[in-house]
């Protein structure tokens, strides 16, 4: 019997996804792990690989590139060696000898997908990494017409992106982006735009929100920022940023309080054995939260070098759906962008979220004497059914007497 190949749930909430691209082609054989089909998920795009073996039947009434598919739909199926279709699951039949030695040997690639081209009056086989094939899609290059420099005449990332520099310098004619290119790039970002909305309504419904504001003293997380920077040898090595140094020092608090690192879970709460930080990001999508996982166990530096990391893969869109899931906490920093305070929304079903604002020099009164201090705002929303306010306002305090003597917490 034909198995299905069914939309996975690639996050908590999702019940629709847009369907990119196919990666294999109807009669490819297909292995346990394969990626076959890219779908766009809560934010992310992510490969989905088979868990079954077969034969790929994709349908001709199936999904298209851009098009929205609910969770749990069928788009093909996976044969057994042999079965024929006749149209329907019920009816695939086994060939007989004749029939059988008709059915055409299917070309696999080991190790990237196979696909076709129309160039020129004929037909030519061309093989293309599914990275490239999305970049490709993005930046509306037609990838039938690019070399490939990959093993075997293969089209990699570097060949679409070296493709669409050189589309950029020379006067456009009649190299403009296919239509269908800007039209799932549009569906992609509106159904993030979409997730966002859905989320924040819920955030806005479900929660039972309150903030705390206060104003740090931040002139000895500034020095020792500058301390880093200065200390840093070689050009291209991983500086921690401010932010980073919050996220550890915050990881720090949550231990000392980890009644604010819980959650809210079928009417019952749980606090989370383990510290994962979710970092909001800026992107020219959607605003993602990707997740640094276990972040008491990480030094200071792993920090930095882990959260560039996320940060670059959310930017670039090369981020898993699994590292924007499973957060116990959120910070987010509009610092950088002269906001001296505001009102972070509750990613639910997390308890709370810290927001940062930018860091001032202020006059300060220290023994009697004028002085110039850096300050900083930071802003604890919380959901009061899982926090009450004194606890929240004790995590706070906690967490400004880190930030106002560093050194010490961040020894690990």
């Amino acid at each position: 019997m034909p198995i299905p190949v069914i939309v996975p749930r690639l996050g908590w909430t999702m019940e629709q996804g847009v369907f990119v691209e196919w990666l294999k082609r109807d009669g490819d054989t297909i292995r346990i792990g394969d990626p076959i089909f890219v779908l766009e998920g809560e934010k992310a795009t992510q490969d989905i690989e088979s868990t079954d073996a077969g034969v790929l039947k994709i349908l001709s009434t199936g999904p298209r590139g851009g098009d929205t598919i609910d969770v749990g739909a069928t788009v093909g199926y996976l044969l057994a060696e042999g079965e024929v279709w006749n149209g329907t699951p019920g009816t695939v039949t086994a060939p007989t000898a004749a029939a059988a030695a008709e059915i055409p040997a299917t070309e696999v690639d080991e190790d990237e997908p196979v696909v076709e081209s129309n160039a020129g009056a004929g037909t030519s086989r061309q093989k293309i990494t599914p990275r490239a094939r999305r970049v490709a899609g993005e930046l509306g290059v037609d990838w039938s017409d690019v070399d490939g420099s990959g093993a075997a005449g293969r089209i990699r990332e570097a060949d679409i992106r070296a493709a669409a520099e050189e589309s950029i310098s020379i006067p456009m004619v009649a190299s403009t982006p296919t239509a269908p290119a800007v039209e799932l790039s549009a569906v992609a970002a509106s159904n993030a735009r979409r997730t966002i909305a859905d989320r924040m309504l819920a955030s806005a419904q479900q929660t039972a929100a309150v903030t705390l504001t206060t104003h740090v003293d931040a002139t000895h997380l500034v020095a020792l920022r500058k301390q880093f920077k200065a200390a840093a040898g070689d050009p291209t090595e991983v500086v921690p940023s401010l932010t980073d140094i919050l996220v550890k020092l915050t990881s720090v608090a949550l231990k000392m309080h980890p009644e604010v690192n819980s959650r809210w879970d079928d009417e019952r709460i749980i606090i989370s054995d383990e510290v994962h930080i979710g970092i909001a990001v800026d992107t020219p999508q959607a605003l993602l939260a990707p997740v640094l996982r276990s972040v008491t166990r990480l030094t200071l530096r792993q920090v930095a070098v882990r959260s560039r990391d996320l940060i670059e893969r959310a930017r670039t869109r090369k981020i898993a759906v699994a590292e924007l899931q499973g957060g116990t906490f959120t910070v987010t920093n509009l610092g950088m962008f002269g906001v001296d305070a505001f009102t972070p929304l509750l990613n639910p079903p997390q308890a709370a979220i810290l927001g940062v604002g930018r860091i001032t020099r202020e006059a300060a009164v220290i023994d009697e004497h004028i002085v110039p201090r850096d300050r900083i705002t930071l802003s604890l929303t919380f959901d009061h059914r899982i926090i009450d306010g004194a606890p929240a306002a004790r995590f706070l305090d906690s967490l400004s007497r880190l930030i106002s003597n560093p050194a010490p917490a961040l020894i690990v």
